[in-house]
C-alpha cells in the first residue's frame, strides 16, 4: 500500500471517529437547563372580564416618564396609588404598604415561616411617551383604556401595567380567598424604569438595609415566543441576565473658525474617522453563555440538524454563530453591540465646530465588562486626537441566574405547564429594574407569562400596544399559582 493510500485511509478513519463522536454526544444530548417536576398549586377560577376592566382604567393614569422630568406629571402616580388602594381592599389588607424613592411602592405579604427567604415580584409604574403625531394611528386612543376586539388598548397595557394588574388581581384574589403564605410574597414596583430606574434603586437598598436575601426575584423581560425560530413554533424564555448599559461620548476637539478656510482636516472628519473606526471594530460573537444555553436548551424541540450542531457546539460554533447573528437580535445575544445614536457639530453650516460629539450606545454582554469595552474603542480609535468618556450613569452586565436552583425549577415548571411550550434561559438585551436587586438576591428572573409572535414585540413602545385577553388571563393565573406553589 503506497503512502497516499494510507493518508487516505487514515483520513477516512478518522472522518470516521469523529462521525461516531458527532453521533453519540447527539443521542446523548442533555439541554443545559431543564425545568424538573415541581407539585404546581391549581389555578383559581377569578373574574377575567374584571381584571380587563381594571387594566383599562389604570392605562387612563398618564404615568409617563419623560425624558426630561420637569415634564411629568407627578398627580398621576399619585392618583394610580389611591386607585390601586381602593381596587384591591383585600390585597391591601393582607399586605403592608411603603412608598420609598419619591413613589416607588413596595408591598410586603408577611409569611408564617420566616426561614424562608421570600418572593420578590416586581412591575413598574411608568410608560414611554406616545410620539407626538402618531395618536391618530392607534385603533383606539392610547390612553383610552379602551377593551374591544379581545383586548385591551392602550400605552402600558403590556409594558407594564400589565404585569402590574396582573399581580394585583392574582394576589387580591388570594387573599380574598383565605390564602396566607408560608414564605413571605414582596411585590416592588418602581415609578421611572423608563428613564433609568431611581426608584427601583431606592426599593434596593431599602430591602438590602433590612437584610433580606430572596429566594428568587422576577420582573419583566421575554416572552412566550409563539413563532419562535428554533422550534418553529412556541418557547417559553426565562431571561436568566441582561446586558449591561453604556453610552460612550466620543469628542473631536478643532480651532474652529470660518469654513471658507477649512484645514485639511476638521473636527467632524476627525470624528467621523473614530466613529467608523469604533463601529468597524466589532465585538466578536461568542457561542457561549445565556444566548447559546438558550438554543442548547430547545435543541431537543428543533430539527435533528439543530440537536446535533447544538450537541457538538465544539464542532459546530461557527455555524451556530452564523446562522444565529443572521437577525440582528440574535447577533445581539452573542456579543456585546455598537451602536452610533447621536451627533454634534457646529450650530451653522458656515461654521466650523470648535469640537464635534458622537455618543454611542453599548449593550454589554455577560463576560465583557465596561473597562474591556472602553480598552477596544481605545484601540480602534487608535491615535485619531479625540477624546473617549462614559456618558451619565454605566451599568456593567447582570450576573447570570441558577438553572438548577429550585426557584429556576419552580419557575421553569409553571412557565412550560401554563404555556405547554419547552422552556430555556435566555439573555434580556434591554434593560430592567431587577438589574438593581443583585444587593438582595443571587437569582434574578425576566420573564412575563404571556405569547406573543416575534411581530407582535413590535408593538411594545410603538403604535397599538395592547394586551389580548387570553394574554391577560394567562399573566393572572400565572402569578396566582407561583404566589400560591412558593407560599404554601
Amino acid at each position: 500500500m503506497g503512502w497516499k493510500s494510507k493518508v487516505a485511509l487514515g483520513a477516512v478513519g478518522v472522518v470516521a471517529v469523529l462521525a461516531g463522536v458527532v453521533v453519540v454526544r447527539t443521542v446523548t444530548f442533555k439541554p443545559p437547563a431543564q425545568a424538573g417536576e415541581v407539585p404546581l398549586a391549581a389555578a383559581r377560577p377569578f373574574d377575567a372580564a374584571r381584571a380587563a376592566a381594571h387594566l383599562g382604567e389604570a392605562i387612563r393614569f398618564q404615568t409617563v416618564s419623560h425624558q426630561n422630568a420637569a415634564d411629568n406629571d407627578l398627580s398621576q402616580w399619585d392618583a394610580l396609588h389611591g386607585w390601586l388602594q381602593a381596587t384591591y381592599p383585600a390585597a391591601h389588607k393582607a399586605m403592608t404598604r411603603e412608598v420609598v424613592g419619591g413613589h416607588a411602592l413596595i408591598y410586603t405579604w408577611k409569611g408564617s415561616d420566616p426561614a424562608l427567604p421570600p418572593l420578590v415580584l416586581m412591575a413598574h409604574q411608568d410608560v414611554v411617551p406616545v410620539t407626538p403625531g402618531t395618536e391618530k394611528d392607534w385603533k383606539h386612543p392610547p390612553f383610552a383604556g379602551v377593551v374591544a376586539d379581545g383586548a385591551v388598548w392602550g400605552r402600558g397595557a403590556i409594558d407594564d401595567k400589565g404585569s402590574l394588574i396582573g399581580l394585583f388581581e392574582a394576589v387580591d384574589g388570594l387573599a380574598a380567598g383565605g390564602f396566607s403564605p408560608k414564605r413571605t410574597v414582596i411585590i416592588a414596583s418602581g415609578h421611572d424604569e423608563e428613564v433609568g430606574g431611581a426608584g427601583a434603586r431606592a426599593v434596593a437598598a431599602t430591602l438590602k438595609a433590612r437584610g433580606v436575601k430572596a429566594w428568587f426575584v422576577l420582573d419583566e423581560g421575554m416572552v412566550v415566543v409563539a413563532d419562535n425560530p428554533v422550534t418553529q413554533g412556541p418557547a417559553a424564555i426565562i431571561g436568566v441576565a441582561e446586558k449591561g448599559y453604556g453610552t460612550l461620548k466620543v469628542t473631536a476637539p478643532a480651532p474652529g473658525g470660518h469654513s471658507s478656510t477649512p484645514p485639511p482636516q476638521t473636527g467632524v472628519t476627525t470624528l467621523a474617522r473614530a466613529v467608523l473606526a469604533i463601529a468597524d471594530h466589532p465585538h466578536p460573537m461568542k457561542f457561549e453563555g445565556p444566548g447559546a444555553d438558550m438554543l442548547k436548551s430547545l435543541a431537543p424541540s428543533a430539527s435533528p440538524t439543530v440537536k446535533m450542531a447544538a450537541a457538538n457546539s465544539w464542532l459546530f460554533s461557527p455555524l451556530l454563530v452564523q446562522q444565529t447573528a443572521k437577525s440582528p437580535a440574535g447577533a445581539a445575544m452573542l456579543h456585546t453591540t455598537i451602536a452610533p445614536t447621536m451627533l454634534k457639530g457646529s450650530p451653522k453650516e458656515n461654521v466650523l465646530p470648535q469640537d464635534a460629539t458622537a455618543w454611542i450606545n453599548y449593550r454589554i454582554a455577560p463576560g465583557d465588562s465596561s473597562t474591556a469595552v472602553m480598552a477596544r474603542a481605545k484601540d480602534a480609535v487608535g491615535d485619531l486626537p479625540v477624546q473617549l468618556a462614559w456618558e451619565r450613569q454605566l451599568n456593567e452586565p447582570s450576573p447570570v441566574s441558577s438553572t438548577t436552583s429550585e426557584g429556576w425549577k419552580t419557575l421553569a415548571s409553571l412557565a412550560g405547564n401554563e404555556s405547554g411550550a419547552p422552556v430555556a434561559p435566555g439573555l434580556v438585551i434591554a434593560a430592567t429594574d431587577s438589574r438593581f436587586m443583585s444587593p438582595i438576591a443571587d437569582d434574578i428572573y425576566r420573564f412575563q407569562p404571556i405569547t406573543l409572535s416575534m411581530d407582535g414585540t413590535k408593538m411594545i413602545h410603538g403604535t397599538n400596544e395592547h394586551m389580548t385577553l387570553a394574554n391577560l388571563e394567562e399573566m393572572v393565573r400565572f402569578y396566582q399559582r407561583l404566589v400560591e406553589t412558593a407560599g404554601r
